[in-house]
């Protein structure tokens, strides 16, 4: 019966519903043809979200979006091109810094395409940027904020390990700033045969305005990270911290934020977070009927069967990865898949923690990927181009990332390093 659990799931997603409803349709109809009594459908759903550290997510989105309201997008952006403007193809440049100080506040990799893309984009394309490069470099940034800390996904990958979330932060620094710096890198060198311009360079007044400016934003991140990792507060109670801080900042040092617009940041985040907890129930629901159908074990074995060579596994579920990432949101493939494929990574001895951000980076590179990456989608949207130019353009951009995620991959102090300095 697994199969027909498959077949509605994968009809539903050919039908654009919601990946939460899809998931919770096609469960249903498993249940119905399996004649197993409909109570476990609310009991799973709700042991799903029955999680202490999940209660840290609707704080964290919350938080940034606050943040965002303040007018914090601009301010980043603003203190990126002072830093970079005046180097060849500088507000590509600093349209990746800013995804790189952004990543503390946003956690994920669509609402950095939307919320930078819409600003830059079009003053990208003004400047004389081709408009499918603009999208590209836009698209491809994003991808790093879900990998340097405070992250959501990341949360939820150590809801789902098990895991310190202490530690996946930490290991997802050194990474997301080395794809960072890789696309910064293939960016400058496009930049330069293209001739794309560049502006004066900006006085030490105007670049220490800038980090004034950002400064109290790049504060709250720290206090999070370094709360965490203290062991000052836990994941949810840093998540607290960090709205209240925000709120003080948006309020009294921005002065852009107002009861009104308070009051509908809220209701934007409580419909967020109830979408995000319903898509973790039925995930939830998901993954237990795969458990039944003892369906870990035969991915596996197959796995396993073809090559227990740890570097052959890894690959292999790289490549799996990648492919989920492109038609899948990041949050349902974490939750469908990373519990199955951290047994079948453990199993060739790979520390869970390398795992996890092996796994977190073949979802972003995803995103990101031809023909069906959703940031590509997003973007092209924003520059009224077609998703085949974009998808032409962000070729290199996604090279780098390949590259890094072999790195990534062959080494792993690269994600260990820092959580084994601090915690271990």
């Amino acid at each position: 019966m697994i199969w027909l659990l498959f077949i509605v799931f994968i009809v539903c997603l050919i039908l654009r519903f919601p990946i939460a409803f899809s998931l919770g349709l096609s469960c249903l109809v498993y249940l119905l043809a399996k004649g197993i009594p409909l109570i476990v459908l609310p009991m799973k759903l709700y042991s799903g979200i029955d999680v202490f550290v999940l209660l840290s997510i609707p704080g964290f989105i919350l938080a940034g979006n606050l943040m965002n309201q303040g007018g914090l997008t601009e301010k980043i952006i603003t203190f990126c091109n002072h830093l970079l403007g005046h180097i060849r193809g500088g507000l590509a440049l600093a349209n990746i810094g800013a995804s790189m100080l952004f990543a503390g506040i946003s956690g994920t990799a669509i609402s950095d395409t939307a919320s930078i893309g819409s600003v830059l984009i079009p003053a990208m394309r003004k400047e004389g940027y081709d408009t499918d490069f603009s999208c590209a470099v836009t698209a491809s940034s994003s991808t790093v904020g879900p990998i340097i800390p405070p992250s959501v996904p990341m949360i939820i990958a150590a809801t789902l390990s098990g895991l310190s979330v202490g530690k996946l932060f930490l290991a997802g620094a050194l990474p997301g700033f080395l794809l960072g710096f890789g696309l910064m890198g293939i960016t400058y060198y496009l930049s330069v045969k293209r001739k794309y311009p560049k502006h004066a360079r900006s006085s030490i007044k105007q670049i220490g305005k800038g980090f004034i400016d950002t400064f109290w934003a790049l504060l709250m991140t720290l206090i999070i990270l370094f709360g965490i990792i203290g062991g000052v507060f836990t994941p949810t109670e840093a998540s607290i911290v960090a709205v209240v801080y925000a709120l003080l900042i948006g309020i009294f040092v921005y002065k852009k934020l107002s009861l009104k617009n308070v009051m509908v940041l809220v209701l934007d985040s409580m419909k967020t977070s109830a979408s995000l907890m319903v898509l973790v129930g039925f995930a939830n629901l998901f993954g237990w009927i795969l458990i039944t159908e003892q369906m870990p074990q035969l991915v596996s074995n197959e796995i396993l069967g073809f090559s227990d060579n740890k570097y052959v596994v890894l690959l292999l579920i790289n490549l799996l990865l990648i492919f989920v990432g492109t038609f899948m949101e990041t949050i349902a493939a974490l939750l469908i898949l990373f519990p199955i494929l951290l047994k079948v990574a453990m199993a060739v001895e790979v520390d869970p923690i390398h795992f996890s951000v092996i796994a977190l980076l073949n979802l972003m590179i995803g995103l990101t990927t031809p023909p069906l990456g959703i940031c590509l989608f997003v973007s092209a949207s924003i520059g009224k181009v077609s998703i085949g130019k974009v998808s032409k353009a962000g070729l290199p951009f996604l090279l780098v990332s390949l590259l890094v995620l072999t790195l990534v991959t062959l080494f792993p102090q690269i994600s260990l390093f820092l959580p084994e300095l601090f915690l271990d």
